[in-house]
């Protein structure tokens, strides 16, 4: 678990206590390729932090298509918020897209961390903080980017994810079909 705190130290200074108290307070998980760590309409009771592999988020369309809400690498978090936070089902299902270890923290023990560890506090108020522009941004380019731009973007800002999903899990991420990417790509070369 050190590289939680190693994570964490990152942003905020913890002290020998108050790391280990922190620890205490996660548990470890692993799962395997195509496993589900969460899926639509269970409950969501945990926020999960990626220690190994790649996870992703997603839900189905009305037509039944897969969109992908988020990927989740080493030293991210992943979980479905509004759900987590509200004590609601999930929205969104997440996967394992390859064999990866989380470190997982329930709603309640959140709690109980941010009122023994006040630094914890201050970390997850820069995490969000982080997530809330990195979405608004994703968002922005969406509505304003053409494809080809989201696609050069995607493979700059991620590209140890971009080397292990799939063509299909990247189009959905953009927003656009498979074909389509494909001939992006082909047009890049």
């Amino acid at each position: 678990m050190e590289d939680l705190i190693k994570h964490i130290s990152k942003r905020v200074h913890l002290s020998i206590e108050e790391a280990d108290l922190l620890l205490d307070f996660f548990s470890e998980a692993t799962f395997q390729k195509k496993e589900f760590l969460l899926q639509k309409d269970q409950q969501c009771t945990d926020l999960f932090f990626v220690r190994e592999g790649i996870l992703r988020s997603f839900f189905l369309n009305e037509s039944g298509k897969e969109c992908t809400v988020m990927f989740a690498a080493k030293d991210w978090w992943i979980t479905d918020m509004p759900c987590f936070l509200n004590r609601r089902p999930a929205m969104i299902s997440i996967q394992a897209i390859e064999n990866s270890s989380v470190l997982t923290l329930n709603k309640n023990d959140l709690e109980r961390i941010f009122d023994s560890v006040p630094s914890f506090n201050i970390f997850f108020r820069k995490l969000m903080e982080n997530a809330y522009c990195r979405e608004q941004l994703r968002m922005i380019e969406n509505l304003s980017l053409p494809a080809s731009e989201r696609y050069e973007n995607f493979l700059r800002k991620y590209p140890d994810v971009a080397s292990k999903v799939s063509l299909k899990q990247i189009a959905s991420y953009l927003g656009i079909t498979p074909e389509f990417l494909s001939m992006l790509r082909s047009n890049r070369k």
